[in-house]
């Protein structure tokens, strides 16, 4: 069975072709700049030189097409025909609380995506455009969406619901809805793989950590509370975004510089986080390397970054009443020793210590236990992969 991947933006559309006997994938991609002059079409074959392909894109049919043709090419393709593909998986941003989980999509799916709009605004509208795009060139063939959301839609109403007026959740649906849902189930189940436990046995703390970064805590596989909300700009701080905050401190902006909401809301998603406290960057390799010169603005972004991310270590440690592991996955949690390190300090009273020399030699794209022999809770280091967690949840739909 080969499953389909399919991730679109706004203006590009990513994708792998995932052969699930062996979970290998067979091809990857991106499409850029569709609807707009200079479109273009990256193609990686497994094992080959990548290709691209220089061509307008008028909208996300024409990529859809353009991809189809790249996999089925004579030269740099990897199946022989489109029948091969037994089903295209979409990411889909939010679900709302519409979807506990992944689903087979048909129209009434499809009116709940957009119903789902005015949640993800910049999102849902491009996952929708390749929901469409891939039904009209290749009818017949199964959709799936998988929803970022989904994940989280096990917590409890004490920690989804804020404390508003309550007909605000109930005209608006302003909860928490939490992101990064698909990464931090893959890490989970990959956790309780390495642990040799069911993951129904299991209180876990999974860091999705990178530009966008949330912390999730997890008992007997689901999701009980995680630190982004209503939007993805919430919980720690991360690369452009500011995290929590004091709530008055928009108007006070708004008063004090006069701005509008548009934006402060661009302030806070985009020029926010490690760049607006650094000036410099929101990626921590030059904040590392301008702090280790002395730049004192780099070094306090990252010190801020480090402090917010170790409050949801011990919030959710309650929360949980307790933790088997802490699991660290992306950019920053899987590559960056440091950091992790830095996370973990002094957290030997609780049960919590890491082997340096375990930390320091983890190896880029490989799972890692980091635990020192003694330590009563295990340390992971998790590549994570949505991909194949959207593939797999494609294959198990399909079936």
């Amino acid at each position: 069975m080969k499953i389909l991947v399919i991730n679109a933006g706004s203006s590009s559309l990513k994708y792998q072709l995932i052969d699930m006997e062996t979970e290998k994938v067979l091809a990857k991609g991106l499409c850029e700049r569709i609807g707009i002059d200079g479109s273009k079409l990256t193609h990686t074959p497994f094992g080959k030189d990548k290709t691209v392909i220089e061509q307008p894109m008028k909208d996300h049919s024409d990529a859809i097409k353009l991809v189809l043709e790249a996999l089925t090419n004579a030269e740099y393709g990897v199946i022989s025909s489109m029948d091969e593909i037994s089903a295209v998986g979409h990411r889909v941003v939010h679900g709302g609380e519409f979807f506990s989980k992944s689903v087979v999509i048909d129209d009434n799916v499809k009116k709940a995506i957009d119903q789902c709009v005015p949640l993800a605004p910049l999102h849902n509208p491009a996952n929708l455009i390749g929901i469409e795009a891939c039904e009209k060139a290749m009818p017949g063939v199964p959709q799936t969406a998988v929803f970022d959301t989904a994940f989280h839609q096990t917590m409890p109403r004490e920690a989804y619901m804020y404390a508003l007026p309550y007909d605000l959740y109930e005209k608006d649906k302003i909860r928490k809805y939490g992101f990064h849902g698909t990464s931090h189930k893959y890490v989970a189940n990959q956790a309780a793989e390495m642990l040799g436990k069911p993951l129904s046995e299991l209180k876990l703390i999974t860091f999705h950590l990178g530009n966008g970064s949330s912390v999730t805590a997890i008992n007997k596989g689901k999701s009980v509370d995680t630190s982004m909300g209503f939007t993805p700009l919430a919980g720690v701080v991360m690369g452009t975004r500011s995290g929590m905050l004091d709530p008055a401190i928009i108007k006070f902006i708004a008063d004090k510089e006069n701005m509008t909401l548009e934006q402060i809301d661009t302030l806070l998603n985009k020029e926010s986080g490690v760049y607006g406290i650094s000036g410099l960057s929101s990626d921590f390799r030059d904040l590392a390397a301008a702090a280790n010169d002395g730049n004192e603005r780099a070094k306090l972004a990252i010190d801020m970054f480090i402090y917010s991310v170790r409050k949801f270590l011990g919030e959710y440690i309650v929360v949980l009443g307790g933790v088997d592991a802490v699991v660290f996955t992306a950019g920053i949690g899987e590559n960056t020793a440091d950091m992790r390190a830095a996370i973990l300090n002094n957290t030997e009273f609780l049960g919590i210590e890491v082997d340096p020399a375990k930390n320091a030699e983890a190896i880029r794209g490989k799972q890692l236990d980091i635990s020192a022999a003694n330590s009563k809770v295990k340390t992971l280091v998790i590549p994570t992969n949505e991909e194949l967690m959207i593939a797999k949840e494609t294959a198990e739909l399909i079936k």
